[in-house]
């Protein structure tokens, strides 16, 4: 007669480690990943905008206005939000940080490279959390006693309320701005990594690369995401910086404005 096998030992999170570390690389991908790469490109807009439309100096304002006008559109939007971004990221994030701070790495037998992303990704990951609650705070909350100036974003006036958080000013840009903009800058910096680099482990993580080659291979696509991915970060908080509040809050008034009746001057 053979005994009762004995039940699982430890806690929740390691009875379940293979689940979780799955569903923790899964969340990291889809829906985080997905998002960082659709907010990135939206936001890039206003740079890419301006380039698609020649010489017309509002069209990446207009462009940028356009994707959020859409985005807001959408039906029960802060449902999506809720449980479409931010019970995952908030999942992503507290067990990424817990596996952070429990793991027992040998780093000094890995290969140098190994050894500097296996650091560079938790470090991104905690700046990324950071980073990631002040956007939202301040940017999505209203939380203006953490933005230079006071300034609220609103998404009637996306571009030119974004442009005054980054310089700290209507008019000028501040030190305080200048130090938002840094720090947007290591922080979508920071993320575009996290993403780029949890791409090839998640890939491993599942399976999917199992031989050198294979990882190798996968690590040469990775690499050309993430350049893409910094060139939209780069370019967005580089392009709402030196952009202009006035002229673009005059872009954004006119795309207010009714449109005018079929027969009369505009």
């Amino acid at each position: 007669m053979t005994s009762a096998s004995a039940p699982p030992k430890g806690n929740f999170l390691d009875r379940n480690h293979y689940l979780l570390r799955r569903l923790h690389s899964l969340t990291g991908v889809v829906p985080i990943g997905v998002f960082l790469i659709v907010h990135l490109v939206t936001n890039s807009s206003v740079v890419w905008g301006l380039l698609a439309h020649g010489d017309k100096g509002h069209a990446g304002v207009e462009t940028f206005q356009h994707e959020v006008n859409f985005i807001h559109s959408l039906p029960a939007l802060l449902l999506i939000e809720v449980f479409g971004l931010w019970l995952p990221i908030a999942f992503h994030s507290v067990l990424g940080v817990y596996y952070a701070m429990t793991a027992r790495p040998n780093n000094k037998d890995y290969p140098y490279q190994d050894n500097w992303r296996y650091t560079l990704q938790r470090i991104s990951g905690y700046v990324g959390v950071l980073f990631i609650f002040y956007h939202v705070a301040t940017l999505r909350w209203g939380w203006t006693f953490l933005v230079p100036g006071g300034t609220q974003w609103t998404a009637e006036h996306a571009a030119s309320t974004l442009a005054m958080a980054l310089r700290g000013h209507e008019t000028d840009v501040t030190l305080a701005g200048l130090m938002v903009a840094a720090f947007y800058m290591a922080g979508v910096s920071l993320l575009v990594f996290h993403l780029a680099n949890g791409l090839w482990t998640a890939a491993i993580t599942w399976g999917v690369t199992v031989s050198a080659a294979a990882q190798r291979r996968w690590g040469h696509v990775c690499l050309l995401i993430g350049a893409g991915l910094m060139l939209a970060a780069w370019s967005a908080v580089i392009g709402f910086m030196t952009l202009d509040p006035a002229e673009a809050r005059q872009v954004e008034l006119r795309m207010l404005a009714p449109e005018s009746a079929p027969g009369t001057d505009p």
